[in-house]
């Protein structure tokens, strides 16, 4: 269920990062190496960036495939920027929500993307849904799983900071809905904060400088690193700390605290 990246670091081009690698997240779209869900992510794309001195991001999303967009390369090409999100989407369930449902998700200083699915969906969360004020759900881009976690998620950023509203985020779902995959994204433009639940993660960090955290590699580089299942990462431009994630009910593993930096 979908692919996505982010990136950190020196300026670079769009194109640089998602379009030409040779299995950068353009060609992952149609031909996913490590997707264990699903074979070809057709169901929209978007990609989030900051332009300089605007700390709000800019976003170009459709609800068809990226291949199918025949100006997204062209223009990638010549967009740069320090900071990125970007995601292909395989949806969980068919809706009318045409490229509203696509990442990435924007508030603020915020980009999100969510690849996996909620299990049960939408009855699994209905009950979590009744803990968010009125406005947030009324202000829903899409009726898609992923929309409602980015709320859930956002509800927490007002009082908490990335790692936390991400790791709570990810353990109040997967209590509400055992079995969810919950690979979550998120970027202010200066880190990356991100969970492997369920699905595939990897990072880099760039001899060039930069770091960039996807779902999988997108060349074949021996630096990129994998990320363990049930982990918290939090990234800068030069540093990636690793935090275990326990499962709901699971009190024997400690609270989350951040392990020393791997570069």
């Amino acid at each position: 269920m979908c692919r996505h990246v982010a990136y950190v670091g020196p300026v670079e081009s769009l194109g640089r990062l998602l379009v030409e690698p040779p299995h950068g997240l353009y060609r992952q779209s149609w031909a996913p190496r490590r997707q264990k869900y699903g074979t070809v992510n057709a169901d929209g794309f978007g990609v989030g960036w900051y332009a300089q001195g605007d700390p709000v991001p800019a976003r170009y999303r459709r609800a068809g495939p990226i291949w199918a967009d025949l100006s997204f390369a062209d223009f990638a090409r010549v967009v740069r920027s320090t900071a990125l999100l970007a995601a292909v989407r395989d949806a969980t369930l068919s809706g009318a929500d045409a490229e509203a449902a696509a990442a990435p998700f924007a508030a603020g200083t915020w980009l999100f993307s969510h690849n996996g699915a909620v299990r049960g969906w939408p009855g699994s969360l209905a009950t979590v849904s009744r803990t968010l004020p009125h406005e947030d759900l009324l202000s829903l881009e899409a009726r898609n799983d992923s929309a409602l976690v980015w709320a859930l998620v956002l509800a927490r950023l007002r009082s908490n900071e990335e790692g936390q509203a991400l790791a709570d985020t990810v353990l109040e779902v997967a209590a509400a809905a055992p079995g969810s995959r919950l690979n979550l994204l998120l970027t202010n433009g200066d880190t990356i904060t991100a969970t492997a639940w369920g699905d595939t993660l990897w990072y880099l960090t760039r001899p060039g400088g930069g770091t960039v955290v996807a779902s999988e590699p997108y060349d074949d580089s021996p630096h990129w690193q994998e990320v363990p299942d049930r982990t918290l990462l939090a990234a800068s431009r030069t540093d990636v700390l690793l935090t275990p994630l326990k499962e709901p009910a699971d009190d024997s593993v400690p609270s989350p605290s951040p392990k020393e930096p791997r570069t």
